[in-house]
Order: structure tokens, then C-alpha cells, then sequence
């Protein structure tokens, strides 16, 4: 019985370790400067750079990827602004972005 308690404790505070990091409690909007490029193994995701408009990184010009229609002045809502996607490195794009 203690034993089951300890490793439901212990998954607990597995689960809130990993939370200390990312101190967001709500979105931030972020407009889409630019669209960078396709990725993805089917090229269903594309990379833009966004701008954060408020929040603690406003100002800060960033890359992200998205998952779906997008077009440069749309506005992003994110959860997070720590954390940018890594650059494309291939020439090789798919899509109708080159």
C-alpha cells in the first residue's frame, strides 16, 4: 500500500517538473511576418516568422511551425514564446512556397 502511494507521488511531481519551465498562463498573438518555407515528411507543415505582439518576449521576431492554411498577416495565438522552431536547412521544399 506505501509502495503504491510513493510512485503515485513520485509520477506527480514527474508531471510538474516539466511545467516549472514554461510559465505561460495564457496565449500570446503573434502576427505572421513571413513565410519561410514547407516541412514536414509530407510538407503539410509550414514555417513562418512571427512577431510577438505582447507578453514578456514582445517585440521578439521569431520562427514557428504551423499546421494548416496560412498567409502573412494572420495572427498566431501562442501558448508559448520560449521555445523556436529549428531552421529548414534542405533547398528542397514542398508545396507551392520554394
Amino acid at each position: 500500500m506505501a509502495k503504491t502511494q510513493q510512485k503515485k507521488e513520485s509520477t506527480q511531481q514527474q508531471q510538474q517538473k516539466g511545467s516549472d519551465r514554461i510559465t505561460t498562463d495564457r496565449a500570446v498573438p503573434a502576427l505572421v511576418e513571413e513565410i519561410l518555407g514547407r516541412t514536414g515528411f509530407r510538407g503539410e507543415i509550414t514555417q513562418v516568422k512571427c512577431m510577438v505582439q505582447e507578453g514578456k518576449d514582445q517585440g521578439r521576431s521569431m520562427r514557428r511551425n504551423v499546421r494548416g492554411p496560412i498567409k502573412p498577416g494572420d495572427f498566431l495565438m501562442l501558448r508559448e514564446t520560449e521555445i523556436e522552431a529549428r531552421r529548414i536547412k534542405s533547398k528542397i521544399t514542398k508545396g507551392a512556397y520554394t
